[in-house]
């Protein structure tokens, strides 16, 4: 509850989580059929790079500043540097090459919708809550709910779509949220059996992610693709990376993930630490 994002926002983290995202969205939309998009924990949408917060931690700069300065991007990259792009030119209200918004999972999503798709978003902080439901002011394409999202897990599924992707993002200040996920994914199955699920967590103990996997192994019979990224070595209590666990990978998202995480990493390793894994569970 008292997590902030802005801290946060445009660290490397996000640059994994949203290419990801984007990957998982682009392959639905290769159908004419509507999909929703279910955000958890989404956070204010948007979030200002030169904010007190942000500017405090400066998280952004080994995170969206260094795939902005790499070369030669691949072509998943190039669409997340453009919906960026984008959204700068729209809040400052003119063409600009420098960056200063950084968008969050619901705004990236938004950019790349259809007119028949559709956006339902939760957030229970406060403040939180309220920018993310300014951002989208008047949006009838986007639905802004002030509550727990895995309390949505039951409430919103199944979409009246039938297709979509539940991002399940939690900020895992609670020891315990590995386990709570793992204890809700069946349970929304059950509701929602095909629908893309993508699971972003932080390596911090390898050990609560190895526990993790093993209770998913035993209670989800779907397909489960994994993808972990770290930029550190193993040093415990530490960000050392992220992973995200997509259940019902949409065909090929294993290739295009291959195809250019490698790019991802070397860009965002520090001096070549740390490591980049892909696989099905």
């Amino acid at each position: 509850m008292n997590y902030l994002h802005s801290y946060h926002a445009g660290n490397f983290c996000d640059v994994v989580k949203h290419i990801c995202l984007i990957a998982l969205i682009e392959s639905l939309m290769q159908k004419q059929t509507p999909i929703c998009y279910i955000d958890t924990h989404a956070g204010a949408g948007v979030y200002d790079l030169f904010s007190e917060f942000s500017e405090k931690t400066k998280e952004y700069e080994n995170g969206i500043e260094k795939i902005i300065q790499h070369s030669n991007p691949p072509d998943l990259v190039k669409k997340y540097l453009q919906i960026i792009h984008i959204l700068n030119n729209k809040l400052t209200h003119s063409k600009i090459s420098s960056l200063r918004y950084y968008p969050g999972s619901p705004q990236i999503v938004r950019e790349m919708m259809r007119p028949h798709d559709r956006i339902i978003a939760s957030e229970l902080h406060p403040n939180e809550y309220q920018s993310l439901k300014n951002n989208f002011l008047g949006d009838t394409q986007v639905a802004i709910h002030h509550m727990d999202g895995f309390l949505g897990l039951k409430a919103f599924l199944p979409p009246k779509e039938r297709r979509g992707v539940v991002l399940i993002d939690p900020p895992y200040e609670d020891p315990d949220e590995f386990m709570h996920i793992a204890r809700l994914l069946p349970i929304a199955l059950k509701r929602f059996e095909t629908g893309v699920y993508a699971i972003w967590y932080p390596v911090k103990e390898q050990s609560h992610v190895e526990k993790f996997y093993e209770t998913v192994k035993k209670s989800v019979n779907n397909p489960v693709f994994t993808i972990e990224l770290t930029i550190y070595p193993d040093i415990p209590q530490h960000l050392n990376g992220c992973g995200m666990a997509i259940i019902n990978p949409p065909w090929k998202f294993d290739e295009v993930m291959k195809n250019t995480l490698p790019w991802v990493w070397k860009a965002l390793s520090i001096n070549g630490q740390g490591k980049l894994e892909t696989g099905f569970l």
